[in-house]
């Protein structure tokens, strides 16, 4: 061969080589599209926070990935010169690639003889994360460099670090450093110390391995070389250096939604779908709701203590009737009841503003996650009585004013045949004539269904179209509460006697915010009811109701409670509605099927206590809340019969009396 062919050979060779970077560099640019929409924008999806009234977090709602957004103003500058010390020290100078690193890299490829991972700097770290795959190939190094440089081009350094930010994995199942602080540290990104800074910007080059939930100490050993890098960049003093190395952060384990609340997340996504949010688990939303999440737990604590004493006492009445039923053979012993089926809700509101407080849909929600507190509609039974009994009041009569309580059949027409009604009194037995108050302290049957047909069955339902209340039926059996209601709906009804005659409407969602800006905004609502004094009237009868009558279960030491049992016919319901001065809480127990409790399960019994255990709980919680009602103008007291009583402008003494015997039976 003549040394001018070699000589071609050779140039050839060089030719090739130095052509060969640049034909593959223009096979990749015309191959492949290289879109960077996505991070040009950028849109990801965020979660979104629930909060309780005072700011605390009850819940994380996302859907694939937890992450929370943070503009670039929200990040404090010292993350960014921890990241870019630790990753990429000459971030603000280069394209998006770092020819040096690139070289460096590359003599270590020879070196080892395969694939090393490095020399890629932050925009390259971005493109790997967000547009590409994580595997070892040139190929991909290819693409990632010129997807970097295009988005250097298209992009700030101040955007890409925005984006880097809050797109990187750290560990957890937590994207983005905003989301990180928060679950690690539970701080905000301008609370976070320089070493707490260190640990989060050192975890996304091997989260798993630098997770300080899972190695704490190694998590350490990352972030003291993240400071020291800053040192010997010189970018912090001594002084700083030496307090971070020593600093030992104090990390938290939580679960990723954080959910304290269930049945609040779940009705806040209802809620939220009504008012048009389609993406709550996408949408970044922030959520504030009325719940004050230390009550919800209390009502929480109530109601499960509430069932577990109802299942001891029912399996205790089988033991008693088995035992007497060994000495009185012809003793009939209850029907056996299947306790599975048995449940409860609690709710609770600010009397004044609606707020909803608490609410609890089941005794446990890993079992059941129905909420009764908003879904299931019941009979109220006597709990429904106070509605007729203020529309008594209104009319003038008051809690001295005689009822006739005695025996009366009813005669009435069904589908072409005449029946008959009988209805009766719990206790079976009958007081012959009776004071309003006693009637309804006591939840006399016979007493509410003759003054419903002394008030007129007519003006009654007309005076009660002013609660609202749908559905009503329109014949004599509402004195015995037979209306389907939720026990939100019977709270909200409930209102008017605890807010002074002002019906309020509950609120759950006090606020949405979005991006910064309020979307939503709560509007409270009220209609009045009543005068303030004819609500006092009511409320003095109801907090008898506790002191001495039926919901005598349902008291607290230390605060005033008004309220109403409530147990339906065969004792298939259980009710206690009832309030403080500022704070009304209503509970139901009953069977999911709508079959009975045990027989002697009625509503002081089952749900007074649940009602009486949150309260005392609410006054260790909040001991300055006030504790005893307070009449208003234009209340009279006068002594009737030995006892206190109450009246007004509206509701005056009574000045003739009625005579009426016992056993007296009249036939309509």
């Amino acid at each position: 061969m003549t040394k001018n062919k070699l000589k071609n050979i050779f140039f050839g060779i060089l030719l090739v080589g130095f052509l060969s970077p640049f034909l593959l560099l223009g096979y990749f640019l015309t191959a492949y599209s290289y879109d960077i929409s996505t991070l040009t924008d950028y849109k990801p999806d965020v979660t979104t926070r629930i909060y309780d009234k005072n700011g605390d977090k009850i819940a994380n709602q996302f859907d694939k990935k937890h992450r929370y957004n943070a503009s670039f103003g929200e990040i404090p500058p010292r993350i960014i010169e921890a990241l870019v010390a630790i990753e990429d020290t000459t971030f603000f100078e280069h394209p998006g690639i770092n020819i040096d690193a690139i070289l460096r890299a590359a003599i270590k490829v020879i070196r080892a003889g395969s694939a090393v991972e490095g020399a890629s700097t932050i925009t390259q770290q971005l493109v790997k994360n967000v547009l590409l795959t994580r595997e070892k190939k040139l190929s991909r190094k290819i693409k990632e460099a010129i997807f970097a440089l295009k988005i250097e081009r298209a992009l700030t350094k101040e955007q890409i670090l925005e984006r880097y930010l809050n797109e990187i994995y750290y560990g957890h199942s937590y994207y983005g450093i905003k989301t990180a602080a928060d679950g690690y540290f539970h701080k905000k990104l301008d609370d976070l110390t320089l070493k707490e800074m260190a640990i989060l910007v050192g975890l996304p080059k091997a989260p798993s391995t630098y997770a300080p939930t899972k190695n704490y100490e190694i998590s350490m050993g990352r972030a003291n070389r993240v400071v020291s890098r800053m040192y010997t960049l010189g970018w912090i003093d001594e002084a700083t250096y030496k307090e971070a190395l020593k600093e030992n952060p104090e990390v938290y384990d939580d679960t990723l939604t954080q959910n304290k609340a269930p049945f609040i997340v779940e009705e806040v996504a209802r809620r939220a779908y009504e008012l048009g949010i389609k993406d709550l688990k996408t949408g970044g939303y922030e959520i504030y709701t009325t719940i004050d999440i230390r009550l919800q737990e209390v009502a929480r604590d109530a109601l499960k203590s509430a069932y577990d004493k109802a299942l001891e006492r029912i399996e205790g009445y089988k033991v008693r009737e088995a035992k007497i039923l060994e000495t009185n053979h012809e003793y009939e012993i209850s029907p056996d009841v299947n306790t599975t089926l048995l449940n409860g809700a609690i709710v609770s509101l600010d009397s004044k503003t609606g707020d909803i407080l608490a609410l609890v849909g089941s005794v446990d929600h890993t079992i059941s996650s129905y909420n009764r507190a908003t879904q299931g509609r019941r009979l109220p039974g006597s709990a429904f009585k106070p509605f007729i009994y203020q529309v008594a009041v209104d009319l003038g009569y008051s809690g001295a004013t005689e009822l006739v309580d005695i025996a009366r059949t009813y005669t009435y027409e069904k589908d072409g045949e005449e029946l008959k009604w009988q209805p009766r009194n719990y206790e079976k037995n009958y007081k012959g004539l009776i004071s309003l108050r006693e009637a309804l302290i006591h939840s006399r049957n016979l007493a509410t269904i003759n003054l419903v047909n002394d008030i007129g069955l007519q003006q009654l339902l007309s005076e009660l179209d002013k609660f609202g209340i749908k559905n009503l039926p329109r014949d004599l059996s509402i004195s015995l509460g037979t209306i389907s209601l939720s026990p939100l709906e019977l709270a909200k009804y409930y209102t008017s006697f605890a807010n002074h005659g002002l019906q309020v409407e509950p609120h759950l969602i006090n606020s949405i915010d979005k991006n910064g800006n309020t979307i939503y905004e709560k509007v409270e609502e009220s209609k009045f009811i009543t005068e303030p004094t004819q609500a006092f009237i009511m409320t003095t009868i109801l907090r008898d109701v506790v002191k001495r009558g039926t919901g005598r279960r349902a008291r607290a030491r230390g605060i005033e409670l008004a309220g109403k049992t409530g147990t339906t016919n065969n004792n298939i319901d259980g009710w206690f509605a009832g309030y403080s001065p500022t704070i009304e809480t209503v509970v139901w127990f009953g069977n999911d099927d709508n079959t009975p409790m045990h027989r002697w399960e009625t509503g002081g019994k089952i749900a007074g206590p649940a009602f009486s255990q949150y309260y005392k709980n609410v006054l260790k919680l909040y001991p300055q809340i006030q504790r005893e009602f307070i009449a208003p103008a234009g209340i009279i007291e006068a002594d009737v019969g030995g006892r206190k009583e109450y009246f007004s402008d509206i509701s005056k003494p009574p000045r003739t009396k009625n005579d009426a015997k016992p056993e007296e039976e009249l036939l309509f």
